[in-house]
């Protein structure tokens, strides 16, 4: 740096204080704005984001959030993608052979259980009984759907473990259906 004859710095160059003053305003300015972008529903309400520090830290942790949660999603998305390739799969091999008793298919999706029921129109069959089946058996249904396609009813039957430490037995829950669909 060049000195000026007084012993100071010459005029041309920004002063130090001033730039780093200025960056340090700017790192502030973002902080508040990465602070803003973070849902409110994350902040503890009982302390006030007193430093950067607390500030970074927040958002490090929001965004790990939001990584997990893309990683959880993508893991349905994609449990969700097999179960309705295989529900296809069995209403082509249903709809290619003639339905004469009905058909069950009971997928175990680790917290959840998917029941596929296929029956003929001329059944007359009691879904109410399924469920209690279900609900029996520790598990509470949480969606139901039927489509009609042809002569035949696709039942669709999803349900969670009531207790999820305990869980549902799939194979007790399989017996009991299919002693129930031979009832018929």
């Amino acid at each position: 740096m060049k000195k000026n004859s007084c012993g100071g710095q010459s005029n041309s160059k920004p002063d130090r204080k001033a730039i780093e003053k200025k960056r340090r305003n700017d790192m502030k300015n973002l902080c508040s704005k990465l602070a803003s972008l973070i849902p409110h529903h994350n902040f503890k309400p009982s302390k006030e984001i007193a430093s950067q520090q607390d500030q970074l830290d927040l958002a490090a942790a929001y965004i790990k959030h939001l990584r997990e949660r893309i990683e959880k999603l993508k893991r349905l998305k994609e449990e969700a993608m097999k179960s309705m390739e295989a529900s296809s799969s069995m209403m082509e091999r249903t709809a290619s052979v003639g339905l004469t008793s009905p058909v069950l298919e009971l997928r175990d999706l680790g917290s959840s259980i998917e029941l596929v029921l296929i029956t003929g129109l001329n059944k007359n069959f009691m879904l109410y009984e399924v469920i209690s089946i279900f609900e029996q058996e520790g598990a509470e249904v949480v969606s139901a759907s039927f489509s009609t396609v042809g002569g035949k009813i696709f039942h669709t039957l999803h349900a969670q473990a009531k207790l999820s430490r305990v869980g549902v037995e799939t194979t007790r829950v399989c017996q009991r259906l299919q002693e129930l669909i031979k009832s018929y």
